[in-house]
């Protein structure tokens, strides 16, 4: 007989834990919601569904692709690819051609503009000199004090160095970790030109990868369970009691607070209770015309939000623009919000007129905070026959999509390995 597993949470972390685990055994996915997805979902009813975020990836994202195919969703038609670009409205514009690494990262740095001489070989040196270290530091700091090291001046700092770490860490400068950040860099700019490829979503976030994966599970005969909030989690010697329900080993998919109550070990618990975050939001504004912006995704210097991404010319959604703001320090009204996002936003498309509709949706809880020093759990720390997964327990990504699928095969792998199954 196939052993008994569930997993607990059908965001991607625990939806990449059922697909590889899928036909070897009796499975059954728990997850509290209506719907999978977790925080890179699309939600609401009928004609006013929005996706909880704006989501980017890239080429580096192997497991992602990989597990996208593996369901069914063709990353070559739900996600458009462009080589690596930079455009923000009066800072820097830099456009990598598809030239062999490291000959496109250096053409996209020489023709860039809006950054001087003297910011671009400030630039070129710091990623140099992070290179020949081999993405490594002997001790982990802030990004903010690792910059000042390398003598990286205001004016390089505030046009590129904030805004990527803003969008890849969405934790401030002054308290993300370098260390993170230098692994996103080994796996992007420091890889191949591929890896280093925006991969932008040209559908709703459910349609890449949550719908397929639980349309295709459900295929596989697992057990999905929607609505299903986990209360308790027991140990039995050779066995775990999911409220009640006895399974022979246990994914659990939940974001760190909730994964803190169901465990009963007090250091992992405190652990867990330890991590902070940051918020995420996101202004939906929808037009009777089409945006028409100079690039599906951009963002205006000096301006209140980091990026706005043309939804109909991703996605096909008529008229619709998304503005996001990560790790904002405050957080203004809902009008506030709107009116900043379309100031912005007429800074790119003068020709638009007042919004049709507008919809604000601000994550409070959006990522863990990818601070210097920051423990993580491993997959098997919870013990027991329960095992972790989570953007918060992959060791070296910050809280991405990646980070999510990674830590969920490494979870179904441990379960695999225990219980002795056929991988």
């Amino acid at each position: 007989m196939k052993p008994r597993v569930a997993v607990v949470g059908a965001g991607w972390a625990g939806l990449a834990a059922a697909v590889e685990l899928a036909g070897k055994a009796d499975l059954t996915v728990l997850e509290a919601g209506r719907e999978p997805g977790g925080r890179a979902r699309c939600g609401g009813r009928n004609g006013d569904r929005f996706d909880n975020g704006q989501h980017i990836l890239l080429g580096a994202y192997a497991e992602c692709l990989r597990l996208m195919r593996r369901v069914g969703a063709p990353p070559e038609t739900l996600l458009l690819r462009r080589p690596l670009q930079w455009w923000r409205e009066g800072g820097v514009r830099m456009q990598c051609p598809r030239w062999p690494a490291p000959l496109h990262l250096a053409a996209g740095l020489l023709t860039a503009r809006g950054l001087s001489w003297q910011a671009k070989w400030q630039l070129a040196r710091a990623l140099r000199n992070l290179q020949a270290a081999s993405y490594r530091l002997s001790g982990d700091c802030s990004v903010a004090d690792w910059l000042g090291g390398q003598g990286q001046q205001a004016e390089v700092v505030r046009e590129f160095w904030r805004p990527l770490v803003l969008s890849a860490l969405n934790t401030p400068p002054e308290l993300a970790s370098m260390q993170v950040l230098a692994t996103v860099l080994r796996d992007s700019l420091g890889a191949s030109r591929e890896a280093s490829d925006l991969l932008l979503p040209a559908s709703d976030l459910s349609a890449l990868f949550p719908d397929p994966a639980w349309r295709w599970l459900a295929a596989q005969g697992a057990d999905l369970r929607v609505g299903r909030r986990v209360s308790q989690l027991a140990r039995e010697p050779d066995s775990v009691l999911v409220d009640g329900e006895e399974y022979d080993a246990v994914v659990l998919a939940a974001a760190p607070y909730h994964a803190a109550i169901l465990l009963d070990g007090p250091c992992l618990s405190a652990q867990l209770q330890g991590y902070q975050y940051w918020p995420i939001v996101t202004v939906y504004l929808r037009f009777t015309v089409a945006p028409q912006l100079p690039a599906p995704m951009m963002g205006v210097r000096g301006g209140m939000v980091d990026w706005l991404f043309d939804r109909e010319a991703l996605a096909g959604e008529s008229g619709l623009v998304a503005a996001v703001i990560s790790a904002p320090q405050s957080l203004p009204s809902s009008d506030a919000l709107v009116r900043g996002a379309l100031d912005d936003l007429r800074r790119l498309a003068p020709h638009l007129p007042a919004p049709l509709a507008s919809k604000v949706i601000v994550e409070k809880r959006a990522t863990f905070a990818s601070v210097v020093g920051l423990k993580r759990p491993a997959v098997r720390d919870a013990g027991g026959r329960v095992y972790l997964a989570g953007d918060w327990v992959c060791p070296d990504y910050p809280a991405t999509l990646e980070g999510a699928v990674r830590s969920g095969v490494a979870a179904a792998a441990a379960v695999m390995q225990d219980l002795r199954m056929e991988p």
